[in-house]
């Protein structure tokens, strides 16, 4: 995909605008944005003495632990479901 087929799209992420470029659609990339400003502001709302960029380096860590979870439980379904089929 040529750059100039890729979408912008311009969202709000903890009080500031970010235009993003990407081969997701447009609202896949508002979604992805309205959770990472949630989980910013639901990790503020713990502690609210974090600047904004350690507030982002929280959330991003916190945000991939989630994923590394969901993806070892994928995989474990995903073995389980090969037994089975066995």
């Amino acid at each position: 995909m040529s750059q100039s087929e890729k979408s912008r799209t311009t969202v709000d992420i903890y009080g500031r605008s970010y235009t993003i470029v990407g081969n997701e659609k447009s609202n896949q990339i508002r979604h992805v944005a309205n959770l990472v400003d949630g989980k910013m502001r639901e990790i503020h709302a713990v502690n609210k003495s974090l600047d904004t960029t350690n507030l982002a380096v929280l959330t991003a860590v916190n945000t991939m632990n989630d994923y590394i979870k969901l993806k070892e439980d994928f995989e474990v379904l995903q073995k389980l479901l090969e037994e089975k089929e066995e």
